[in-house]
């Protein structure tokens, strides 16, 4: 398994309890399929440097995650179609980090 880095941001215009169970279900994809979450972190409500979707803030999300290539090609393509994240990256991380 590889170690990647996963940056998302959840909208702030649907209620404090969507943004914690959209964030929770997000982890689930991971471990759900096998992966590791090694560390998850809620960076915060922030202003986007630009609208996004006519949104102007949003709650950032950072995990470090353990996961195959497909966990991560599936959680990529769930997250492209959930209407409640505004942006996602992902990173793979070398093995001496």
């Amino acid at each position: 398994m590889d170690k990647y880095e996963i940056m998302f941001i959840i909208k702030n215009t649907i209620e404090d309890e969507k943004v914690a169970k959209e964030a929770e279900n997000l982890q689930n994809l991971i471990t759900n399929d096998k992966g590791k979450i090694i560390e998850f972190r809620e960076m915060g409500k922030r202003k986007l440097a630009y609208p996004i979707k006519k949104e102007l803030t949003g709650t950032y999300f950072v995990m470090t995650v353990e996961a195959n290539h497909d966990t991560i090609k599936e959680f990529d393509r769930k997250v492209l179609i959930n209407e409640n994240v505004l942006r996602h990256l992902i990173i793979k991380k070398d093995e001496g980090e």
